[in-house]
């Protein structure tokens, strides 16, 4: 049975194929206990003895391979044949060893008993020391030549940076050194199931290459042994595994995760003669504790593979599983690394941004870079972005997203989705959802698309119930037969890894989010505090004029009419200013009246009023006789109004204001420049904030809100253009770039 472990696709899979599984438990499999099978391969055999020397277990052919073996629950023996000293010499030191607590890693000896040689193999597990005897089918003169090649191979895993190349050099060494007849490279996917990556047979084998196995071909403990005990031999699927006898029966059973001769499961035996072959070995790739992959290999008839080869192979697999760490953790950091940047310019984004939502697609490219999606939304603020989806449908998942509890939502499988989202979504079948701000509905969702292919299985992909003596159970596959299967309704599964980074990036913006609501909250209240302090001194003039009236003479009361004139306005200003910064940011918009017009009549005009409303400041104009394009007068004059005023409260005292109305590429372009330094980097990114700091109590403009660039920046928004900051060493300029026609 095989698998095998790639970062990749899980996919619900709609097959061509019914079978009815409803009687059958499925687990059965898993709760096998394969470490501890009582029994041994018949090519070797075992003893074990607990820390105090005693002879604890023993397999039945033990006492035909030593001689001077004790008796189950006696202690070592006191005389032996000189040929077997050097077993009970490594045994009792062994044990000496073992006396520290610390459990040793396998020892291993060449032991010449008679005409036999072995290759013995201690290791403490447990409390107990094992013994394992293998013997050689015949000495191998070419143990030499078998290293060299290994060493080559090791040298060249080394140098190589590609995954595949990688697995490929592996299994053609592999099948050098071991004579196989097909050796083939896993690799794992999400869901567990394997693909054959990489593969050398004999020419008369059908090729797997390509192939799919289920992940219910290793159950989960099988695939733990596979980590704690990397290299695996079946000699031959037909031998009659040898029964080991314990001093005391009702004592724990002999755990054997980490012996050499470990028999086979009664149920993986029947697998491999259903597939037809009579010897197996595997090398576990293991990469950061996990199993990755296999490398597997097959033979039509019993075939053993010499101890020391073997060695060299597992030698060949903790290289080839370091070579593949070194090589996933440099794409894994690369990642990392463009994730952090990424992570901190949306960060910036959004501490810097009034509009994060319409500033978002900007940052898409750079995203798609460290995590794959085929399209976005973001909502924030009640402003939301979506290029691929109608805003009904997108309108629909934010507030299916809004009811569930997780933050963090990855979906990969449309079915998982109420029947009307997911009509809505198509053609996506997946998304990653990202929750940056409950409050202010901040969401980033990547979407991905339906991935419909076909997946070539080696069999059925399911084991089958048969009827046996005991009744219904399952059994493995009986072919390896090529067995199609149509994958629907899913996107390209999320991965660890794109989990991670998702993660980081939420809460790295959940907290830029919550710095800037504070940092808001705090700016509004002050906001209010100067509003409630302008206002008053108008009313004050108000009711003082109003008293005045009363009481004073009729040739003065023009007087006193045009200084409530004067205080109304001011307050109008003031509460107008506030009116279009809430109904802006409660997403309301500004109910533009766009209409054909002539701008620069517009603007000529408003400068005139601005130059008789202060004759001392100088504005220089450079205007075009007539530029026609479509737009809200009102709007517009509220642009023009506020970047004059902005110039005249922030520019050098006594310096002119340059204004300056242009068509460039289709555009209608306004440049209105004042003499002063640049503004400080900290707070461009603000610049166009309703609740900026610096604009608080600026002794230039003590009765302004600071409202007016975030005005003139939502005008220009909301007539398709923007409005943007620059400074050319000397002088401050503000540009509306807006389209003639909309």
């Amino acid at each position: 049975m095989l698998s095998s472990a790639l970062p990749g696709v899980v996919r619900r899979v709609v097959t061509r194929v019914v079978i009815d599984l409803s009687t059958v438990d499925l687990n059965n499999c898993d709760r096998e206990p394969i470490h501890v099978p009582g029994h041994i391969q018949p090519h070797g055999a075992l003893v074990a003895f607990d820390l105090n020397g005693r002879l604890t277990n023993a397999s039945r052919n033990a006492k035909s391979v030593i001689s001077s073996l004790p008796k189950l629950g006696e202690g070592l023996p006191i005389t032996f044949p000189v040929s077997e000293a050097a077993l009970w010499s490594a045994i009792s030191a062994a044990l000496r060893d073992a006396e520290t607590g610390l459990e040793s890693a396998p020892l291993s000896m060449e032991l010449a008993l008679e005409e036999r040689v072995f290759d013995v193999v201690l290791h403490t597990y447990e409390g107990r020391l094992i013994v394992e005897l293998e013997q050689r089918a015949a000495r191998d003169e070419d143990l030499a030549a078998f290293a060299l090649l290994a060493h080559r191979s090791m040298g060249q895993l080394r140098n190589r940076r590609d995954v595949t190349a990688m697995l490929l050099e592996t299994v053609e060494t592999v099948r050098k050194l071991t004579g196989f007849d097909r050796v083939m490279a896993y690799r794992f996917h999400q869901d567990d199931s394997g693909e054959v990556v990489a593969e050398v047979r004999v020419p008369a084998l059908e090729p797997f290459l390509g192939r799919r196995f289920p992940a219910t071909d290793i159950p989960v403990q099988a695939r733990a042994l596979y980590v704690l005990n990397p290299l695996r031999l079946i000699a031959d699927v037909y031998d009659e595994q040898v029964p080991i006898d314990a001093h005391d029966p009702v004592d724990r059973p002999l755990d054997l995760s980490f012996s050499v001769l470990r028999s086979v499961s009664p149920i993986h035996i029947e697998y491999l003669k259903n597939i037809q072959v009579g010897a197996s070995m595997s090398l576990s790739i293991v990469v950061n504790g996990q199993l990755w992959g296999l490398i597997a290999c097959h033979h039509g008839t019993a075939h053993r593979v010499p101890y020391a080869v073997r060695m060299t192979c597992d030698v060949l697999s903790h290289v080839l599983s370091a070579s593949v760490q070194s090589a996933v953790e440099r794409l894994a950091a690369k990642r990392r690394l463009a994730a952090v940047e990424v992570r901190k310019n949306l960060t910036d984004l959004l501490l810097g941004s009034d509009d994060f939502a319409s500033a978002f697609p900007d940052m898409t490219e750079a995203l798609g870079r460290v995590m794959s999606f085929d399209a976005s939304l973001c909502s924030y603020g009640g402003i939301m972005t979506c290029a691929a989806l109608p805003n009904d449908s997108a309108a629909q998942l934010l507030r299916w997203l809004d009811t569930e509890e997780k933050d963090l939502i990855a979906l990969h499988e449309s079915a998982e989705l109420p029947e009307a989202l997911r009509l809505a979504l198509q053609p996506f079948c997946g998304f990653m959802a990202l929750c940056i701000d409950r409050v202010n509905r901040g969401w980033i969702v990547l979407l991905r698309r339906e991935q419909i292919e076909t997946i070539v299985w080696s069999g059925i992909p399911a084991k089958l119930e048969r009827i046996g003596p005991l009744g219904a159970r399952l059994t493995p596959q009986g072919s390896l037969a090529e067995w199609r299967q149509t994958v629907e309704g899913t996107s390209v599964a999320w991965d660890d890894a794109d989990r991670v980074i998702a993660h980081d990036l939420m809460e790295s913006l959940a907290r830029a989010g919550a710095a800037r609501a504070s940092r808001m909250e705090m700016a509004r209240a002050q906001l209010l505090a100067v509003l409630g302090h302008d206002l008053r001194d108008p009313l004050q003039t108000i009711s003082m004029m109003g008293l005045m009236l009363e009481q004073g003479s009729p040739d003065r009361q023009a007087g006193y009419g045009k200084r409530i004139a004067t205080s109304i306005g001011r307050m109008q200003r003031l509460i107008g200013e506030v009116f279009e910064m809430s109904r802006m940011r409660a997403g309301l918009g500004l109910g533009l009246n766009c209409v054909p017009g002539d701008v620069a009549a517009l603007v000529r005009g408003l400068i005139e009023d601005a130059r008789l409303a202060y004759p001392g400041v100088s504005i220089l104009t450079e205007l075009p006789p007539v530029l026609l394009a479509e737009f809200d007068s009102d709007r517009m004059s509220q642009v023009v109004n506020n970047l004059i005023s902005n110039a005249r409260h922030h520019g050098v005292a006594g310096e002119s204001i340059w204004v300056r109305l242009a068509e460039e590429e289709s555009m209608v372009v306004l440049s209105v420049a004042n003499m002063a330094p640049p503004i400080e980097a900290a707070a461009i990114g603000t610049l166009f904030d309703p609740f900026k700091q610096r604009s608080i109590g600026n002794v230039r403009n003590p009765g302004g809100l600071g409202l007016g660039l975030y005005i003139a920046s939502e005008v220009a928004k909301g007539h398709g253009g923007k409005l943007a900051y620059s400074h050319d060493g000397t002088r401050v300029t503000f540009t509306v770039s807006v389209p003639k026609r909309r």
